[in-house]
């Protein structure tokens, strides 16, 4: 039974997955880098560190609670995104791992970033790993990312990825952190937000900043901030935070389709996961495709399609 092998070390998430062909299944185990209460993320050397202490336990754990054979294909994230100069040490963790596996077994190794990763990862948990074939916009939604992206198909690396907007300040996981922590919440704060704002009692009028496709976030930080000092409620403070989020994505969807036209539009990242923001980006696109909770937040999902793809030439 042919099985492809994918990890992924990010800056907050130890993944593995397997996908078993035959089945069209997935199988995976991740865990989050411990961050102190209190804090807003990890240094690049601790996170570097507790990758290290946890792939291990991950393979075990993917391997053991699970009966595969060896797979012939492994797959790392090896950089954030596709772009020259895209680098962040924590991916050498999977790297790493990935080389030495190819070198012991002698399975074949692909590298991707792990933007592509997120991209895969929410067709595969769509149904609609068809799209590698087509062109289609792509957003991108995280702690480090706030991407609008034209994907086309491409021989050589699956997927060519063209940025149409980012964030220019802020990224939308920060700003869900950084209200989050400012309201008492432990890192990361995205799930215990939402809880907060569907407790809201206020629909508080939200006004975006989009300069040629991109956005600026930085200002919903501070109006948080403000609010917080004024008496403001926690719950409704972060209602007006996903508000603030959904809408920018709106905007820069519109303007994406104003010029693409109108593609398929899939949703990817951690922040893609919050049921406020898909709602409100939904009743707007009703074709959107969001990727299931568990495949949007960091996973090795998508990494080890991406491996498939390109063994197999399936796309």
């Amino acid at each position: 039974m042919p099985e492809f092998l994918g990890v992924d070390t990010s800056n907050y998430t130890t993944s593995a997955a397997v996908y078993v062909s035959e089945e069209k299944r997935i199988y995976q185990a991740k865990k989050l880098l411990p961050v102190k209460k209190g804090e807003l993320g990890l240094r690049q050397s601790d996170a570097v560190f507790h990758h290290t202490k946890q792939l291990p336990e991950m393979v075990e754990q993917l391997f053991g609670d699970n009966h595969f054979s060896i797979p012939s294909v492994v797959t790392a994230s090896a950089r954030p995104r596709n772009v020259d100069g895209s680098y962040m040490p924590c991916f050498l963790c999977g790297e790493g791992f990935a080389r030495s596996y190819s070198a012991i077994t002698g399975a074949k190794l692909y590298t991707t970033s792990h933007q592509v990763g997120h991209i895969l990862a929410a067709l595969y948990s769509t149904d609609r790993l068809d799209l590698v074939k087509e062109r289609f916009i792509a957003f991108h939604v995280s702690g480090g990312t706030t991407d609008c992206l034209l994907c086309e198909p491409d021989d050589e690396i699956v997927m060519r990825i063209t940025e149409l907007g980012t964030s220019l300040d802020l990224k939308a996981g920060q700003a869900v952190d950084r209200t989050g922590v400012m309201l008492g919440l432990q890192f990361p704060c995205g799930a215990e937000l939402e809880k907060l704002a569907m407790c809201a009692d206020k629909n508080l009028k939200v006004k975006t900043v989009l300069k040629d496709g991109n956005c600026c976030l930085s200002g919903v930080e501070n109006k948080c901030g403000k609010m917080l000092e004024s008496g403001e409620t926690p719950e409704n403070i972060a209602k007006y935070c996903l508000d603030f989020i959904a809408e920018t994505i709106i905007a820069m969807t519109d303007h994406a389709i104003e010029i693409y036209g109108d593609l398929p539009l899939v949703f990817a990242g951690g922040v893609m996961s919050d049921v406020i923001i898909r709602d409100r980006i939904v009743s707007r696109y009703r074709s959107a495709c969001f990727a299931q909770p568990q495949f949007s937040c960091d996973n090795a999902a998508g990494v080890a399609i991406y491996g498939y793809l390109k063994s197999t030439g399936e796309r």
